[in-house]
């Protein structure tokens, strides 16, 4: 009998490590464009419950959009005498998700959607009409505008200190899980830098030279790069300081376009560890090119040891379409051949038209959200 224990022991012991759930970033993003799911509570949880049943284990939830926030925000009362987005007064979505996903074990991560963009075609919204010196400026002394975007000025340290705070408040008020900045936090289009404070920051560091005319210069892209990354570690910084259990994740552009058009160079951003969990929009319409993207970033614009902080960040909705089926299986399929077990979907409303049998073929079984945090 004696000789039979160590074999049980064995065996109960391999039983349990196959047990153990996989590790993995599931994610979608949870909007207020397109979606209605934030609209009351019973459309939370019934997103919630789907969401669980499908064996996801993450969602990133639109917190700051439109120029206004989807919670109640001192900072936003402060500077704008309204609180939040008023299609949500006297409620709180952003707690209602947070309790709801947690009870069902999942992670909630507060997405900054906007960033730095003022304005949405309203030539600097409420934001600029409040602030004018807060706008972000071409080298024609305009205010800035991009894709229909209009932007305050990323270098300013009022911007700054105004897009913290909004960050800061979640985190110290919210059981949270992370923060997540995308293709606008940190970022201000190429165009941009030409307002009298970053001209002024420019020549004190250039012997009293002015920035070129061209904005496409390479050093002068580097050199506002530079000061994005910067106010990404302040980002970090900041996180920690409240809560160092807080994930500090990015959703950027994919590099190098994310640099060359917007300033965001995303890699510096990992390899000075300043971020947590990357989730490069791969955003691409046929699985050539979806696999020119991956081969790109594995190993390359992502090293080796940072590569468990990487997940796509894959489309499965813009306006009317769609992939189908067979693309994406194929781009989730392209993820594990390369070693990386999970992905972030753009956006919530997508799934539906895949059906839950479909999930549940991709995601078999529950599992466990993977240890990020820097040590």
């Amino acid at each position: 009998m004696k000789t039979l224990f160590p074999l049980i022991l064995l065996i109960l012991l391999s039983f349990n490590s196959c047990a153990q759930p996989v590790s993995a970033v599931r994610g979608v993003w949870l909007t207020n464009v397109d979606s209605d799911v934030l609209l009351s509570r019973e459309r939370i949880v019934e997103a919630v419950e789907l969401l669980d049943r499908l064996n996801f284990n993450t969602i990133f939830v639109v917190t700051w959009n439109k120029g206004y926030t989807l919670y109640p925000s001192a900072t936003m009362k402060k500077h704008f005498g309204i609180e939040m987005d008023t299609l949500y007064t006297g409620r709180d979505p952003l707690k209602e998700l947070i309790e709801e996903a947690h009870k069902r074990n999942m992670k909630v991560i507060a997405w900054f959607e906007f960033g730095f963009a003022a304005s949405y075609n309203r030539d600097g919204g409420h934001i600029i009409a409040k602030y004018p010196e807060w706008k972000a400026m071409d080298r024609k002394g305009e205010l800035l505008d991009k894709g229909n975007f209009e932007w305050m000025n990323a270098f300013l340290p009022e911007v700054q200190e105004f897009m913290l705070s909004l960050i800061t408040e979640v985190v110290a008020n919210y059981d949270i899980d992370g923060i997540q900045g995308d293709d606008r936090l940190p970022a201000l289009p190429v165009e941009g830098g030409y307002d009298p404070y970053t001209v002024e920051l420019y020549k004190k560091a250039h012997n009293g030279n002015t920035p070129p005319n061209d904005f496409r210069d390479p050093d002068w892209i580097q050199w506002r790069a530079d000061l994005l990354t910067k106010y990404s570690k302040d980002i970090y910084d900041k996180v920690k300081s409240i809560n160092k259990n807080v994930i500090v994740s990015m959703s950027p552009s994919i590099h190098p376009w994310a640099k060359e058009e917007y300033l965001q160079d995303w890699p510096a951003w990992v390899q000075q560890g300043s971020v947590e969990l990357v989730i490069p929009q791969l955003y691409r319409y046929n699985i050539e090119a979806y696999k020119e993207l991956l081969d790109e970033i594995v190993g390359k614009q992502v090293p080796q040891e940072n590569m468990g902080k990487f997940f796509p960040g894959v489309l499965i909705k813009v306006g009317k379409y769609q992939p189908d089926e067979k693309f994406l299986r194929q781009m989730i399929e392209l993820n594990r051949k390369a070693g990386i077990n999970g992905e972030v979907f753009f956006f919530y409303e997508g799934l539906k038209k895949y059906g839950e049998t479909f999930w549940k073929e991709i995601y078999k079984e529950k599992a466990k959200f993977p240890d990020l945090l820097l040590k």
